[in-house]
Formats: C-alpha cells, sequence, structure tokens
C-alpha cells in the first residue's frame, strides 16, 4: 500500500534524513492513524536499527524484544543487556559498526517501552545527550501513539531531553480528500456520499479503511468488519483506549459520559457522568483525551463565565457507543438491513456534524474567510419557551458570525416553511441571549445543497459535501 497524503510530514522527515548533524524526532498520533507506516515506507530499507514496545509487556519482555532486535542488525556477540543502560549502550555499539553513512535509529511505540519505574528515559537521555547528538551522522525517531505520555515525557521533558528534539510531528487522521485518494489507489468503487458515511464510522483512519474488501458495498464492509461476530474491529473501541492510557476503565468512563450528549459537557456535568471526582485525575484524563483528538475543548459561547465544554469528536467511538448493543443483538447484515431506518437516520445527521467539525479548514475555505481568525462552538439557548440549538457558531474576527445549520440527506435538501420559521427564531433567540453587536448570518451546511424554493434564497451562504473534499 503506497502512501497517500502525508506531503509535510514526508518533506520534514526527508530533509532531517539528510541532515549534516544529528536529528531528534518525535512522532505521536492516535493509534491506527499509519505513524509506523509512514516511517517504515520512508526508510525501512535504511534502519540501522528499529524495535517497538510490547503493549502491556513488562520491563523484562521490553528488554528481552530490544535485545532480540540488538542482534538482528547485526549485534551478535553484544551481551544480552538487563537493563536500560546496558541496552542503550549495545545500541551506541551496533551504530558504531553500522557501514551506513547516516544511521537511522526507530524506537516505535516508546511509551510501551518505558514501563513503571524502568530506567528507559534515563537510558535514552544517556543514548541521546552523552553520545548521539555528538556525532553529525544518528537520525533517531522516537513514536508514540499516547500523546500525553510523549508530551509529559519526550516534547515537554523538563529534565535530561529538556529542549533536545529537533521536530516533533503530530500525524493526524486522513481529511475526506484524502480518503478519496486512498480508495482510488486501492480501487474502490465508492462515491463521495459513500465516503462521507465511511468517514463517519471509521474516521480517517488509514488502517481501518485499509480493511475494506473492493469487492464489497460500503454497507457490506461495515458488516463484516464491525457487526459479524469476528468482525476485525469488534473490539477495537477498548482495544484502543487500553493502548493508548493506563487505567483505560477510567478514559472509557469519561468517553462514554460524553457520549451521551452531541454538544458536549461541562467538567462538572464530565465528573457526574462518569462518577469521577472533580480533581487532578479527571484534570489529566480530559487533557489526555484532547491530546489524543478524541475529544475537543471550547468554551462556552455568550455566557459570563466562559467555562469549557468536552465534545467527543472521535468518529469511530461515537459510532461504537451508538450501535454497540444493537450489535449483540443483530449480528449478520445488520448495517445492510438498517440502511433506512430511524436509528440510522438519527446517527448519520449526528455523525455527520462531527464530520463538518473535523473538516473547519474546509468550510471557512469555501466561505471565503481562511485568512480571518476565528472560533468554534455549539450553542443552546431559549427559542419561544423551547430549547433552540445552534450545530456550529463561527465567530469571526471581522465582526461577523455565521449560524451554521447541518443537515444530512441523500439528496437536496428543501427548506419547509416551518423550519424556514425555525431558523429565523433561532437566529433571533441567539441575538437577543448573546446581546452580540456582530452581524449574524445563516449559513447552511448540506450533502447536495438546497433545493431552490422561496425560503433557500433567505440563506447568506451554503457548503456541499463536495465543498469538503477540497
Amino acid at each position: 500500500m503506497a502512501l497517500i497524503g502525508r506531503e509535510n510530514e514526508i518533506s520534514i522527515l526527508r530533509d532531517l534524513r539528510d541532515s549534516d548533524k544529528s536529528e531528534f524526532a518525535a512522532i505521536y498520533g492516535r493509534r491506527r492513524v499509519g505513524k509506523t507506516f509512514l516511517v517504515k515506507e520512508l526508510f525501512g530499507d535504511e534502519f540501522t536499527f528499529y524495535s517497538t514496545g510490547v503493549l502491556d509487556g513488562a520491563r523484562e519482555v521490553q528488554l528481552k524484544a530490544f535485545n532480540k532486535e540488538i542482534s538482528r542488525f547485526g549485534g551478535e556477540g553484544l551481551a544480552a543487556a538487563d537493563n536500560w543502560m546496558g541496552a542503550f549502550e549495545n545500541l551506541n555499539l551496533l551504530i558504531e559498526r553500522s557501514p551506513k553513512e547516516r544511521k537511522i535509529v526507530f524506537l516505535d511505540e516508546i511509551p510501551w517501552m518505558a514501563t513503571t519505574n524502568s530506567d528507559f528515559l534515563p537510558g535514552l537521555d544517556y543514548f541521546w545527550n552523552r553520545w548521539a547528538s555528538s556525532r553529525k551522522d544518528v537520525f533517531l525517531i522516537v513514536c508514540g501513539s499516547a500523546a500525553s505520555w510523549m508530551a509529559d515525557n519526550i516534547i515537554d521533558n523538563k529534565r535530561g531531553l529538556h529542549n533536545r528534539l529537533t521536530r516533533q510531528i503530530c500525524l493526524e487522521a486522513f481529511t475526506l480528500n484524502e480518503c478519496e485518494r486512498f480508495f482510488k489507489s486501492r480501487r474502490i468503487p465508492i462515491t463521495r456520499y459513500q465516503m462521507a458515511e465511511a468517514y463517519m464510522i471509521f474516521g480517517g483512519i488509514p488502517y481501518y479503511l485499509s480493511l475494506m474488501n473492493p469487492k464489497y458495498s460500503l454497507y457490506q464492509n461495515v458488516d463484516a468488519m464491525y457487526f459479524a461476530q469476528n468482525a476485525e474491529l469488534r473490539d477495537e473501541f477498548d482495544n484502543l483506549y487500553r493502548s493508548l492510557y493506563r487505567n483505560a476503565e477510567n478514559y472509557i468512563r469519561v468517553v462514554e459520559a460524553l457520549g451521551k450528549k452531541g454538544i458536549g459537557l461541562t467538567r462538572a456535568e464530565v465528573s457526574t457522568g462518569s462518577k469521577i471526582a472533580d480533581g487532578g485525575s479527571l484534570t489529566k484524563i480530559l487533557r489526555d483525551l484532547s491530546l489524543s483528538g478524541i475529544i475537543r475543548e471550547y468554551k462556552a459561547f455568550g455566557r459570563k463565565k466562559r467555562e469549557s465544554i468536552y465534545q467527543l469528536i472521535d468518529p469511530f467511538s461515537l459510532f461504537d457507543l451508538r450501535f454497540r448493543s444493537i450489535r449483540e443483538l443483530y449480528s449478520k447484515d445488520y448495517w445492510i438491513k438498517s440502511s433506512a431506518s430511524p436509528a440510522h437516520s438519527a446517527w448519520s445527521g449526528y455523525a455527520y456534524e462531527k464530520l463538518c467539525l473535523l473538516h473547519l479548514d474546509q468550510i471557512l475555505k469555501k466561505l471565503g474567510i481562511s485568512g480571518v481568525l476565528t472560533s468554534v462552538f455549539s450553542w443552546r439557548g431559549e427559542s419561544g419557551g423551547t430549547g433552540a440549538q445552534i450545530d456550529m457558531i463561527i465567530d469571526r474576527n471581522d465582526s461577523v458570525i455565521n449560524l451554521c445549520e447541518i443537515k444530512y440527506s441523500s439528496g437536496e435538501y428543501s427548506i419547509s416553511k416551518s423550519y424556514n420559521k425555525e431558523l429565523r427564531n433561532k437566529s433571533c433567540a441567539f441575538v437577543e441571549a448573546t446581546r452580540t453587536r456582530k452581524a449574524v448570518q445563516t449559513t447552511m451546511i448540506t450533502t447536495f445543497g438546497l433545493k431552490r424554493n422561496a425560503y433557500s434564497e433567505e440563506i447568506t451562504s451554503q457548503v456541499t459535501l463536495d465543498d469538503l473534499f477540497s
């Protein structure tokens, strides 16, 4: 499978490879996003040394795996190390033996290597600061899925590795544009509308998309990949959080609480919903989930107290939380049979909102405001005694606010008389509640645009699914 996208990351890594001094790069990003694939595709034939951590492996297991790779890459005869200082000393000796002009060292999933109370970080500190950095030919790449661990221990390290990184790369999920290129490269016959639904289920996670069978329809693939008894992704939700975090159960409780309210929860509501005390542990969990791109934090719009709202935005987590219990009842051809059901319709509207949120850059481009400083919110207020919710608010630094209504449909969306009245009421309620002095415009974000009628002319601007592929 060839590399798709990642042009900026490839350019950075090749520049570091071709540098005339030793370089130290850290790559992080959630599980299955393609970190290992990227590095191995670029440099797999050039490695002087490569080793990966073992999930849930004790210190002895990690060292055994590292020692085995030392031997495999030319360290025969070196005594197996029983601690990390010795392991990195062997790595020094291995590099000195190497005839390669550029010594590329790739340590994958180092959060797994650095078991509790191990001497992994002091060993890495010793390797880089006392030896590799003084040479001109070492290119060290460290990688990890646990973004919070990478931030605390490598990127923002306050001890021996402080300010030692040359570059850091956060590898993100594919955009819809990159997904389209991926599907074309795999010769998977699929429309943009179907690509959007695939994104709403699997996100832009390359590994998940790679499991799709070109001979199956999208719905057949979803059934095979998620709903079938032996489906590859049947246990992926638990595996995802277990691979990212120690004490994963508490993280899952927070994610489950957030999954019950699409607009998000305040910190106090997260604490209540997850039954985790509002203290340091909850602070760490919310930070870790934010760094991994699973949730986002934004400020409440229009409130005197600008408290944070936490919102679950990971498509696969949202999908699993919605359909896990149903899957236990219908494990065969469920997605095909439910395509026209109310449950599918309710989920798709909710999931399309998150897809749009993940493609904010494309929305801003379509609106012609890519260069304008913006903030994005959701909002819930009162309109005529009933709750009024606005899916996406784009607060612009040019004194304009876009109130975005997001609608997912299989054809052009028709604004009815009653919905037009609802839109007007929402806009009035928003202006009255927030007392904004900015110009307020209504933007419709749909799949195939608006059906022209008497009410569509009142819409200030439109964004369609095709615009999200830009």
